[in-house]
Formats: structure tokens, sequence, C-alpha cells
């Protein structure tokens, strides 16, 4: 029996990387997507290939549509049928109010967490839908739960770029329901990982219901469920792992 085969999007560090090494061990082949690391992404499949399973490491900025239908080409040729696709390219940008922030600034978080997440599912969509001689599949986007918050006086245009992830995950989800093709959305709260500018985890953590910021597993876990069988009547969800945010 085929394995499942999952692409991840920003699957060098941080969520994605996670989310990779769990796969694995869980019976997929990974395909990591990385933009600039390739030594993370390296580790990464070493990673996934010490639980037996199959892995590459594919360069490509996923906010610009050649890379994007380059890297899906590139897993599928590796790998096999792409069956499950993650988005977990993401960036904040420099944290400041909106009046602050420059029109370079948020145009780049734009482009990388929202528009490159819709070209992302889109070549997703292309690959798998049913009506478009896919054989089916599972979409998670990572989100956050800025987009609930809002973020503000932090970056409100990284919390709009992710209301964006919500609505397209809602819509999409509508479109693809008799298709074979399921879409959800993970909204983490503050996370451990390299995303943040120093001291700001320090600085929330008091904050914070839990009194902790959550841990990549944590979140990858959640993923995971979203991505496996067991999710099969879900379809258009946010999921908060947020610790009570």
């Amino acid at each position: 029996m085929a394995r499942p085969v999952l692409l991840i999007a920003g699957g060098s560090r941080g969520i994605g990387a996670s989310c990779a090494r769990l796969a694995g061990s869980r019976g997929y082949d990974v395909a990591v997507n990385y933009k600039s690391n390739s030594n993370a992404a390296a580790a990464v499949v070493a990673a996934v290939k010490k639980s037996a399973g199959k892995a590459v490491a594919l360069q490509g900025d996923m906010s610009i549509e050649a890379d994007i239908e380059r890297v899906f080409d590139a897993a599928a040729r590796e790998l096999g049928p792409i069956t499950h696709f993650v988005h977990s390219a993401g960036i904040p940008g420099k944290n400041s109010r909106l009046d602050a922030a420059t029109a370079a600034t948020v145009r780049e978080v734009l482009d990388v967490n929202l528009y490159g997440g819709i070209l992302c599912a889109r070549a997703a969509v292309r690959r798998m839908s049913t009506a478009l001689g896919g054989k089916g599949g599972s979409i998670v986007m990572v989100g956050s739960i800025g987009s609930v918050t809002g973020s503000a006086g932090e970056y409100v245009f990284y919390a709009a770029a992710k209301g964006g992830i919500d609505s397209l995950t809602i819509g999409l989800a509508r479109e693809l329901a008799k298709e074979g093709v399921r879409i959800n959305t993970v909204r983490p709260g503050p996370t451990d990982t390299e995303i943040h500018e120093p001291g700001r985890l320090e600085r929330i953590t008091p904050l914070l219901p839990m009194g902790r910021p959550g841990k990549p597993d944590e979140i990858a876990e959640a993923i995971l469920f979203l991505l496996s069988d067991a999710a099969s009547y879900i379809s258009g969800a946010m999921l908060n792992v947020s610790g009570g945010r």
C-alpha cells in the first residue's frame, strides 16, 4: 500500500519542522520546502528518513507562483502524487503599530502569509480535486490566533493576513466539499519558535492564560489530526491551539 505523501510549505523550522518529523513517524513520506536554510531542511529530512519514510528537501519561495508550482511538481516527481499539504510558510514582519509600519513590511507579510497561502492552496487543489482528475486529499493551513485577537500594537497587518486565511478556509471547504478535498486551519497562539523578535516571547508569556507559550510539537499534533482520516468529516474548521487565549 502506497504511503501518503505530505508537502509542507515552510517545513524546515518551527511548527513546519515538527509537523514533518511527526508525520514521518506516522507513516507519511514528506517533502520539506524551505526558502534559504538548507541545513535545517536537511536535518528534518534526515529525521523523517530515520522513521523509515522517504523525504526530500525542496527549495522555493512560497510567495512566488513559479516557485510554488515547481516545488509541487518536484514533490510529486520525487515521492509520488501529493495527498496531503500543510501551509506553514509565514512571517510576522517587524513588530509595530500599523501607523509605524512601512509599506514594504506590510507588502511582504501579505505576500508570504496570504497571497502565497492562496496560491499554495490553489496548487494543492489542482492536484487533489477529483473534479480535476485527482484522488482527493487534505489541506491544513497554519493560521494564527491573531486573526481573532487582532494583535493590536504588534502587527495588525499579520493578523489581517491570517484572517484572510480563515476566510479562504471557509470558502474553499465549501467549493471542494464534493471533490474529495478537505481544508482546515490550525490557529496557534504564541509558540516557542524562531518567528518572534528577540525578547517578545518573554514579554508576553506572563499574559498567557497557561503562563507559557505553546510548543511546536503541540501544534503539530493538531495539524496531523486534521490531516488524518480521523478528521474525515471536518472541513472548513478553525482549530485554536492557543492555550485558552
